[in-house]
Protein backbone atom coordinates (compact mmCIF):
# COMPACT_ATOMS: atom_id res chain seq x y z
CA UNK A 1 0.00 0.00 0.00
CA UNK A 2 1.68 3.08 -1.15
CA UNK A 3 -1.13 6.22 -0.36
CA UNK A 4 1.59 8.30 -1.91
CA UNK A 5 1.37 7.34 -5.27
CA UNK A 6 0.44 9.25 -7.81
CA UNK A 7 0.71 12.29 -5.16
CA UNK A 8 2.74 15.74 -6.95
CA UNK A 9 6.21 15.66 -5.67
CA UNK A 10 5.75 19.24 -5.25
CA UNK A 11 3.28 18.12 -2.63
CA UNK A 12 5.50 15.93 -0.69
CA UNK A 13 7.97 19.63 -0.80
CA UNK A 14 4.84 21.27 0.95
CA UNK A 15 4.17 18.67 3.00
CA UNK A 16 7.15 18.18 4.99
CA UNK A 17 7.43 22.22 4.98
CA UNK A 18 3.56 21.95 6.87
CA UNK A 19 4.91 19.11 9.08
CA UNK A 20 8.30 20.32 10.32
CA UNK A 21 8.23 24.09 10.30
CA UNK A 22 5.92 24.09 13.48
CA UNK A 23 8.36 22.48 15.10
CA UNK A 24 11.20 24.62 15.13
CA UNK A 25 9.23 27.48 17.24
CA UNK A 26 9.27 25.13 20.47
CA UNK A 27 12.14 23.03 22.08
CA UNK A 28 10.17 20.26 23.76
CA UNK A 29 10.38 16.26 23.76
CA UNK A 30 6.52 16.03 23.68
CA UNK A 31 5.81 17.38 20.18
CA UNK A 32 8.64 15.65 18.56
CA UNK A 33 8.26 12.40 19.94
CA UNK A 34 4.71 12.47 18.89
CA UNK A 35 5.95 13.75 15.24
CA UNK A 36 8.67 10.49 15.11
CA UNK A 37 5.54 8.41 16.09
CA UNK A 38 3.24 9.82 13.30
CA UNK A 39 6.22 9.18 10.82
CA UNK A 40 7.06 5.77 11.99
CA UNK A 41 3.32 4.29 12.06
CA UNK A 42 2.29 5.96 8.83
CA UNK A 43 5.85 5.18 6.73
CA UNK A 44 4.17 1.49 5.68
CA UNK A 45 1.19 3.14 4.66
CA UNK A 46 3.43 5.84 2.22
CA UNK A 47 5.43 2.83 0.39
CA UNK A 48 7.95 2.84 3.10
CA UNK A 49 8.38 -0.61 5.07
CA UNK A 50 9.96 -0.23 8.43
CA UNK A 51 12.42 -2.10 7.05
CA UNK A 52 13.56 0.48 4.53
CA UNK A 53 12.80 3.52 6.91
CA UNK A 54 15.84 1.34 8.88
CA UNK A 55 18.18 1.06 6.36
CA UNK A 56 17.37 4.51 4.87
CA UNK A 57 17.14 6.08 8.51
CA UNK A 58 19.91 4.89 10.64
CA UNK A 59 22.57 7.71 10.19
CA UNK A 60 20.16 9.72 12.05
CA UNK A 61 20.44 7.43 15.11
CA UNK A 62 23.83 8.19 15.19
CA UNK A 63 23.05 12.08 14.32
CA UNK A 64 20.69 12.80 16.52
CA UNK A 65 22.59 12.08 19.91
CA UNK A 66 25.27 14.15 18.22
CA UNK A 67 23.63 17.04 18.25
CA UNK A 68 21.69 17.11 21.70
CA UNK A 69 25.47 16.73 23.13
CA UNK A 70 26.37 20.78 22.27
CA UNK A 71 23.28 21.41 24.37
CA UNK A 72 23.83 19.68 27.07
CA UNK A 73 27.08 20.83 27.72
CA UNK A 74 26.93 24.56 27.01
CA UNK A 75 22.99 24.91 26.97
CA UNK A 76 20.59 27.09 29.74
CA UNK A 77 21.52 26.24 32.95
CA UNK A 78 18.53 25.57 35.27
CA UNK A 79 17.41 23.03 38.22
CA UNK A 80 20.36 20.41 39.48
CA UNK A 81 24.02 20.42 38.82
CA UNK A 82 25.06 17.21 37.21
CA UNK A 83 28.14 18.13 36.20
CA UNK A 84 30.55 21.95 36.10
CA UNK A 85 33.53 22.28 35.01
CA UNK A 86 34.65 25.89 33.46
CA UNK A 87 32.35 26.52 30.46
CA UNK A 88 30.64 23.18 30.80
CA UNK A 89 27.85 23.26 32.85
CA UNK A 90 25.76 19.96 32.34
CA UNK A 91 22.45 20.80 35.07
CA UNK A 92 18.53 18.99 34.92
CA UNK A 93 17.13 21.64 32.55
CA UNK A 94 20.16 21.29 29.44
CA UNK A 95 19.90 17.64 29.76
CA UNK A 96 16.05 17.89 28.93
CA UNK A 97 16.90 20.82 26.10
CA UNK A 98 19.02 17.95 24.88
CA UNK A 99 16.93 15.02 24.86
CA UNK A 100 14.67 17.61 23.36
CA UNK A 101 16.72 18.52 20.41
CA UNK A 102 18.23 15.17 20.05
CA UNK A 103 14.49 13.78 19.44
CA UNK A 104 13.44 16.73 17.32
CA UNK A 105 16.61 16.41 14.76
CA UNK A 106 14.61 13.11 14.35
CA UNK A 107 11.18 14.47 13.61
CA UNK A 108 12.50 17.02 10.91
CA UNK A 109 14.47 14.50 9.34
CA UNK A 110 11.80 11.05 9.28
CA UNK A 111 9.65 12.82 7.32
CA UNK A 112 11.94 13.52 4.62
CA UNK A 113 12.89 10.11 4.52
CA UNK A 114 9.63 8.79 3.88
CA UNK A 115 8.14 11.52 2.09
CA UNK A 116 11.08 11.63 -0.48
CA UNK A 117 11.35 8.18 -1.45
CA UNK A 118 10.48 7.09 -4.78
CA UNK A 119 10.55 10.59 -6.41
CA UNK A 120 10.19 10.72 -9.93
CA UNK A 121 12.75 13.42 -10.97
CA UNK A 122 11.12 14.38 -14.54
CA UNK A 123 7.61 14.42 -11.91
CA UNK A 124 9.59 16.49 -10.03
CA UNK A 125 11.11 19.09 -12.38
CA UNK A 126 7.77 19.43 -13.93
CA UNK A 127 6.21 20.40 -10.93
CA UNK A 128 8.65 22.97 -9.87
CA UNK A 129 8.38 24.32 -12.95
CA UNK A 130 4.82 24.41 -13.44
CA UNK A 131 3.63 24.59 -9.54
CA UNK A 132 6.19 26.44 -7.60
CA UNK A 133 7.32 28.45 -11.13
CA UNK A 134 10.99 28.37 -10.30
CA UNK A 135 13.06 29.49 -12.98
CA UNK A 136 13.72 27.18 -15.78
CA UNK A 137 17.77 26.27 -15.04
CA UNK A 138 17.61 25.86 -11.82
CA UNK A 139 14.81 23.08 -12.20
CA UNK A 140 16.86 21.02 -14.88
CA UNK A 141 19.81 21.48 -12.71
CA UNK A 142 18.02 20.03 -9.57
CA UNK A 143 16.55 17.23 -12.48
CA UNK A 144 20.10 16.11 -14.00
CA UNK A 145 21.34 16.14 -10.25
CA UNK A 146 18.75 13.73 -8.93
CA UNK A 147 19.43 11.90 -12.37
CA UNK A 148 23.30 11.00 -11.75
CA UNK A 149 22.75 10.00 -7.84
CA UNK A 150 22.60 7.07 -8.97
CA UNK A 151 25.43 7.29 -11.06
CA UNK A 152 27.41 8.64 -8.09
CA UNK A 153 26.51 5.54 -5.83
CA UNK A 154 28.26 3.01 -9.51
CA UNK A 155 31.41 5.10 -9.47
CA UNK A 156 31.67 4.81 -5.45
CA UNK A 157 31.42 1.57 -5.60
CA UNK A 158 33.51 1.23 -8.71
CA UNK A 159 36.00 2.92 -7.14
CA UNK A 160 35.64 0.94 -3.88
CA UNK A 161 36.33 -2.49 -5.87
CA UNK A 162 39.44 -0.87 -7.75
CA UNK A 163 40.91 0.08 -4.62
CA UNK A 164 40.32 -3.37 -3.23
CA UNK A 165 41.64 -5.59 -6.04
CA UNK A 166 44.96 -2.62 -5.52
CA UNK A 167 44.62 -3.87 -1.82
CA UNK A 168 44.92 -0.01 -0.85
CA UNK A 169 41.61 -0.92 1.41
CA UNK A 170 43.26 -3.00 3.54
CA UNK A 171 45.16 -0.89 5.57
CA UNK A 172 44.83 3.25 7.20
CA UNK A 173 41.18 2.88 6.78
CA UNK A 174 41.00 6.75 7.82
CA UNK A 175 43.34 7.71 4.98
CA UNK A 176 41.26 5.24 2.71
CA UNK A 177 38.07 6.56 3.32
CA UNK A 178 39.36 10.65 2.56
CA UNK A 179 40.91 9.62 -0.43
CA UNK A 180 38.00 7.60 -1.48
CA UNK A 181 35.80 10.86 -0.87
CA UNK A 182 38.29 12.95 -3.25
CA UNK A 183 38.16 10.51 -5.68
CA UNK A 184 34.26 10.79 -5.76
CA UNK A 185 34.57 14.69 -5.36
CA UNK A 186 36.81 15.13 -8.49
CA UNK A 187 34.98 13.04 -10.83
CA UNK A 188 31.40 14.73 -9.57
CA UNK A 189 33.08 18.22 -10.32
CA UNK A 190 34.31 16.75 -13.87
CA UNK A 191 31.02 15.08 -14.77
CA UNK A 192 29.25 18.52 -14.12
CA UNK A 193 31.23 20.66 -15.92
CA UNK A 194 30.15 18.62 -19.31
CA UNK A 195 27.23 18.49 -18.28
CA UNK A 196 27.05 21.59 -17.66
CA UNK A 197 28.66 22.57 -21.28
CA UNK A 198 26.01 19.99 -22.92
CA UNK A 199 23.24 21.65 -21.66
CA UNK A 200 24.31 24.90 -22.22
CA UNK A 201 25.49 24.15 -26.55
CA UNK A 202 21.66 22.68 -25.91
CA UNK A 203 20.02 25.64 -24.83
CA UNK A 204 18.50 24.88 -22.10
CA UNK A 205 17.15 27.63 -20.11
CA UNK A 206 17.63 30.22 -22.38
CA UNK A 207 14.58 30.86 -22.57
CA UNK A 208 10.62 29.71 -21.84
CA UNK A 209 10.13 26.27 -22.31
CA UNK A 210 6.97 24.02 -23.37
CA UNK A 211 5.99 20.86 -21.15
CA UNK A 212 5.15 17.34 -22.43
CA UNK A 213 2.91 16.93 -19.56
CA UNK A 214 0.83 19.28 -16.97
CA UNK A 215 1.81 19.31 -13.73
CA UNK A 216 -1.16 20.06 -11.32
CA UNK A 217 -2.53 19.71 -7.68
CA UNK A 218 -5.47 17.85 -7.22
CA UNK A 219 -7.87 17.18 -3.96
CA UNK A 220 -5.60 14.49 -2.97
CA UNK A 221 -2.77 16.36 -3.08
CA UNK A 222 -4.67 19.12 -0.53
CA UNK A 223 -5.81 16.24 1.26
CA UNK A 224 -1.92 15.00 1.99
CA UNK A 225 -1.12 18.63 2.70
CA UNK A 226 -3.55 18.84 5.25
CA UNK A 227 -2.84 16.06 6.96
CA UNK A 228 0.83 16.77 7.25
CA UNK A 229 -0.79 20.19 9.18
CA UNK A 230 -3.20 18.30 10.89
CA UNK A 231 -0.04 16.29 12.88
CA UNK A 232 2.08 19.54 13.33
CA UNK A 233 -0.67 21.30 14.99
CA UNK A 234 -1.91 17.52 16.55
CA UNK A 235 1.41 17.57 18.31
CA UNK A 236 1.88 20.78 19.51
CA UNK A 237 -1.50 20.98 21.08
CA UNK A 238 -0.37 17.27 23.30
CA UNK A 239 2.58 19.35 24.14
CA UNK A 240 0.60 22.56 25.64
CA UNK A 241 -2.01 20.11 27.02
CA UNK A 242 0.83 17.94 29.13
CA UNK A 243 2.55 21.00 29.67
CA UNK A 244 5.16 20.27 27.93
CA UNK A 245 5.75 23.24 25.58
CA UNK A 246 8.77 25.09 25.72
CA UNK A 247 8.66 28.17 22.78
CA UNK A 248 12.39 28.77 21.60
CA UNK A 249 12.38 32.30 22.86
CA UNK A 250 11.33 31.33 25.86
CA UNK A 251 14.36 29.02 25.91
CA UNK A 252 16.78 31.88 24.42
CA UNK A 253 15.87 33.95 27.79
Amino acid sequence: MNLLAGVNPVTRILGLALVTTPLLLTLDVVSAASVVALTVAAAPLCGVPWRRLLHRGWPLLILAPIAGIPMALYGRSGGEVYFSWGLINVTELSVSLAVAAAVRVLAVALPVVVLSADVDPTDLGDGLSQVLKLPERFVIGAVAGLRLVTLLREDLEAMRMSRRARGVADTRRVRYWFSLAFGVLVMSLRRAGTLATAMEARGFGTGPRTHARTSTLGTRDWVVMAACLAAALASLALAHYTGYLRPVWAVSR
